[in-house]
């Protein structure tokens, strides 16, 4: 018979996920209620975390400053709501074919406010929506950069998750002990809104594993017209930027420094790239999107 790890794996693999890891209940000791996975399945003993890798291509018309649907969609939206809800839902049944409960859980921001609703004392309120940043720190499958993003060995920023916690008792997987991040500053360098201060940066500490990240204006980042996008959930909460000016010159970087497992053929960045000042104007010294230059060579 087969033990439930190795139907864990045939899973994954059937599922096409990228990343896959576990955290014991003793490594969300001390979290914020309104984040706890636990606040949500009182029993449970293992928080599950899968991801699925954002295709490199789905950053490219963004990178070329020509084409920005095509990544809301395959490095956003459907790979969320459907390519990962349904890996993780089927997950979730093979946990309940062996008798184990599997509770699916999407990722909703945890910025998310409380509804108010008055519940049992000693209770969170709803809605509690765990943090899926210490989430994947926790299970061993990423750090936080000093950019503030998530970034894991295989593909830097370029993945999405979707979490189960499950009464089942699963061995944690081991903490990253080495760094992604090289702690470049490019991030900060290139970001024309000066969003990110890494003079300010702050220690995060996720079970034991610390992290140098930068203090970020996100009201900036909200303004930004060099690929972030607006947090389709709630407008107050962290927008996302991993399209935006800033991680693409990180993932840049980490590639060029030969610091990621998932290699390619030739380089990200082909030219210098473009960017937008607060009010959408193009920066002085930045080169014009390949979109704007292919037509003015088709107009000659």
């Amino acid at each position: 018979m087969k033990s439930l790890e190795e139907l864990i794996c045939e899973s994954v693999k059937r599922e096409g996920i990228d990343l896959i890891g576990f955290a014991g209940k003793e490594r969300f000791a001390g979290v914020n209620p309104q984040n706890d996975p636990f606040a949500i399945f009182p029993e449970g003993k293992t928080v599950i975390m899968l991801g699925k890798r954002i295709p490199r291509g789905a950053l490219r018309g963004v990178e070329e400053g020509t084409n920005f649907n095509d990544y809301t969609r395959f490095g956003k939206n459907w790979l969320e709501d459907e390519f990962l809800s349904l890996a993780c839902y089927n997950l979730v049944r093979t946990l309940e074919n062996e008798g184990w409960e599997g509770v699916p859980i999407f990722p909703n921001p945890s910025e998310i406010k409380p509804m108010g609703v008055s519940v049992a004392e000693g209770r969170p309120e709803p809605n509690v929506f765990p943090d899926f940043d210490y989430a994947a720190v926790a299970c061993g499958l990423c750090e936080i950069g000093l950019g503030g993003l998530l970034l894991s060995p295989k593909f830097g920023s370029r993945q999405r998750f979707h979490m189960i916690i499950t009464d089942a008792p699963i061995a944690s997987t081991p903490l990253l002990e080495t760094s992604v991040c090289n702690m470049c500053g490019k991030c900060a360098e290139s970001c024309p809104l000066g969003a990110i201060d890494v003079e300010n940066a702050k220690i995060i500490d996720i079970c034991g594993k610390q992290m140098k990240v930068a203090s970020i204006n996100y009201d900036l980042c909200r303004k930004c017209g060099n690929g972030a996008c607006a947090n389709r959930f709630a407008p107050y909460a962290k927008p996302d930027r991993i399209a935006a000016l800033c991680n693409r010159t990180c993932l840049c970087e980490l590639e060029e420094q030969g610091l990621l497992e998932n290699k390619f053929e030739r380089n990200f960045r082909k030219r210098p790239a473009w960017s937008k000042d607060v009010d959408g104007k193009p920066v002085d010294g930045a080169t014009e999107s390949m979109g704007r230059q292919y037509l003015k060579g088709a107009q000659k």
